[in-house]
């Protein structure tokens, strides 16, 4: 699934440039860092509500290329600053992980964003 198509689904908001022809073949929605650091795959989009710079550092480390903060959050000037700097998109949608999760997949972004979903 392309981040265009993904921004328009969740009816995100942009907060960095990013490639829109970008073809994202997973998804995960997760808070915990932790978990993102030892399970995520690669070409993910990861959905999260935990706002800090932390979700940024972890989508650089990873080579994460697409975040969205879920139910309204926004990222501070810092993370922007720092995730565009990195090649990062950051996005905002109002949607809650579960549903923003549920609509991806529903749309046809059917693997899993860790190695435990294969």
């Amino acid at each position: 699934m392309k981040a265009r198509e993904i921004a328009l689904l969740l009816e995100a908001q942009v907060h960095t440039s990013y490639d829109p022809e970008l073809e994202l073949k997973s998804a995960c929605g997760a808070d915990l860092m932790s978990d993102v650091m030892a399970f995520v795959k690669e070409d993910v989009v990861l959905l999260t509500g935990l706002v800090n710079i932390q979700t940024v550092r972890t989508a650089q480390l990873l080579d994460i290329p697409l975040v969205i903060f879920v139910r309204g959050k926004r990222p501070s000037p810092e993370m922007i600053a720092e995730a565009q700097q990195a090649g990062v998109a950051l996005m905002t949608t109002q949607t809650t992980l579960f549903l923003a999760c549920g609509k991806l997949f529903e749309a046809g972004l059917r693997r899993g964003g860790t190695r435990l979903n294969d």
